[in-house]
């Protein structure tokens, strides 16, 4: 009889308070790191913050790119070639406090764009969960991820997320807005499912 009652209590608890085996991330230890140029990434940041919480952080340079596109490519191109990181403004005090780091960018040169490899070279994730979220021209991810998991050598990457976004070469800029956006979430929400961040 003792073990009948056990039984039942033990299926109640298990209504009231099911077992889940998704993993999941309390929002404090969630950070969202992105660089933005024309808003898209940021907008997609904003969409993850809204889903999952957490707290957002836009790199900014010390010395910011110029505003002309022709400059910041060329710019761009020269670091790439030499390998130059510019120093960053931003600054994150708390890092450790964080177990899970979304982080965004651009597609820029069909690279991961300088900024960020100047936050995942100042910055050591290891141990902690990265998770990649892009947006682009049309053009996809390039080498970038390939180079997240060089800088990354001792973290959990997970699956990233790519959605094109504006392609400012043709003055087309903040493309992730009004209905657009609406797609994005739905796109992004699926993602976030895909990794068991929901």
């Amino acid at each position: 009889m003792n073990r009948f009652i056990f039984f039942w209590i033990l299926i109640l608890l298990l209504m009231v308070n099911p077992v889940n085996a998704q993993v999941e991330s309390d929002s404090e230890d969630v950070l969202i790191v992105y660089l933005s140029r024309t808003g898209n990434t940021e907008a997609v940041a904003e969409i993850i913050r809204d889903e999952v919480g957490g707290d957002m952080v836009e790199l900014e340079l010390e010395t910011p790119y110029p505003e002309d596109y022709d400059a910041i490519v060329a710019q761009v191109a020269r670091e790439n070639e030499t390998g130059y990181l510019p120093p960053l403004k931003t600054k994150i005090e708390n890092i450790g406090n964080y177990n899970t780091v979304f982080v965004g960018f651009p597609t820029w040169g069909m690279r991961l764009p300088p900024p960020m490899k100047s936050f995942l070279h100042e910055y050591d994730l290891s141990g902690k969960t990265v998770i990649p979220f892009n947006t682009n021209g049309g053009y996809g991810l390039g080498s970038s991820i390939r180079q997240i998991e060089e800088l990354c050598p001792d973290s959990n990457i997970l699956e990233s997320f790519s959605v094109s976004g504006g392609l400012e070469r043709d003055g087309i800029y903040l493309d992730i807005k009004g209905a657009r956006r609406e797609e994005v979430r739905a796109e992004a929400v699926e993602w976030l499912e895909n990794i068991q961040m929901q």
